[in-house]
């Protein structure tokens, strides 16, 4: 590939500077796998530095299959040969949803003198006193999921808005399609409270749903976590009776269980690709889609970290394409496994970018710490 000339704008050891995304696409590394977002306005390169490397990932809450499957992802990444001969040293640790234990961790490992830190933030906005102290380190950033709301670090990311509006077009098409017209009552099941994914899978859904006077939403609160989501489920339907149509940021499982308990009719949904999901989903016949938001991007966010520190540039916001297919179409063996556990993510990695693990790459990983 070729690799981007050194830029204008000076920052400790990372040059920045703006321009269009014609340019992006062009002068940045690899962009088949590392695209653009379509308002990305920078692109990111450090000096580049001789490995091998010190690399650690600071990831927040864990408590989920998909941060589970995350932390899987992250380690099988750092275990496939090629990747090892890069890593002098290699931290994955969790530390909860706590911004100043997350701050604190990553101050360690700037201290420490480790070359990049790859980090799923557990909010958007509290790091900018962190992000300085790396670039005076010459310490190289990269946020991926819940990302900062800083263009100053490299971000990888899927388009969070369009997957919350992807959800919830599939499911105002399902309800047209079985009606006439868009009426009636939809549940919107959530995120964690504070993080930039929620908020945006959030206003995502709602630029569909609030077009339709005659939709009433309701929104309870599922930590992307399946039981919360299961019970959340529950106590909508005894509160509010029936849907007609459901869509789950993550944890979907949990919400389809839970309308099975309750004998609740077959609705559009638009949910998450987790394994035991996508079972349900086809096994149920449940029009609408089932759309990933996949954690191989921890993978992704340090194959980001390589790529800078051996001095090719990135763009500032870097957007992965949306894994999804209408359920409809879930075909046994290929978009869920019926062998494997219920939380298994189905999507496991992304082709254009290096090749997806295979269950037993990641079912062989845990989600300790080994900081």
């Amino acid at each position: 590939m070729r690799k981007s000339k050194p830029l204008a704008v000076m920052l400790g050891a990372v040059s920045v500077a703006a321009m269009t995304l014609g340019a992006a696409r062009a002068e940045t590394f690899k962009p088949e796998c590392f695209s653009p977002a379509a308002d990305n306005k920078k692109t990111i390169q450090y000096d580049a530095k001789k490995g091998p490397y010190k690399i650690a990932l600071v990831n927040g809450y864990v408590g989920n299959d998909w941060r589970i499957t995350a932390i899987q992802s992250a380690k099988a990444w750092g275990a496939r040969p090629d990747n090892a001969k890069l890593l002098s040293d290699f931290k994955v640790i969790s530390v909860g949803n706590d911004s100043a234990a997350q701050i604190a961790a990553i101050d360690n490992f700037i201290a420490a003198g480790y070359d990049a830190v790859v980090i799923n933030a557990v909010n958007p906005t509290a790091f900018d006193a962190v992000v300085k102290r790396a670039q005076k380190a010459g310490t190289v950033l990269v946020t991926f999921d819940n990302v900062l709301d800083s263009d100053k670090i490299v971000q990888v990311n899927e388009d969070q808005f369009e997957l919350g509006r992807m959800k919830a077009q599939a499911v105002v098409d399902g309800i047209k399609a079985a009606k006439g017209d868009v009426s009636g009552q939809v549940l919107e099941i959530s995120g964690l409270p504070g993080n930039s994914v929620d908020r945006d899978n959030h206003e995502g859904m709602r630029s569909v749903l609030d077009k339709y006077k005659g939709l009433k939403v309701i929104q309870v609160v599922g930590n992307w976590d399946a039981g919360t989501a299961e019970k959340g489920t529950a106590d909508a339907i005894a509160t509010n009776g029936k849907f007609d149509g459901v869509m789950v940021q993550e944890g979907a499982i949990g919400a389809l269980h839970a309308m099975q308990a309750a004998n609740h009719p077959v609705v559009p949904i638009g949910v998450d690709a987790g394994n035991g999901t996508r079972q349900l989903a086809a096994k149920g016949k449940y029009p609408g889609v089932t759309a990933a938001q996949a954690p191989a991007m921890a993978a992704l966010a340090l194959e980001a970290s390589i790529v800078l520190l051996e001095g090719h540039a990135l763009p500032q916001k870097v957007f992965l394409p949306i894994p999804n297919k209408a359920n409809a179409d879930l075909v046994s063996g290929t978009d869920y496994f019926p062998d494997l556990p219920p939380n298994f993510y189905t999507t496991t990695g992304y082709p254009q970018c290096f090749p997806p693990f295979k269950p037993d790459e990641l079912l062989g990983q845990n989600a300790s710490n080994n900081g």
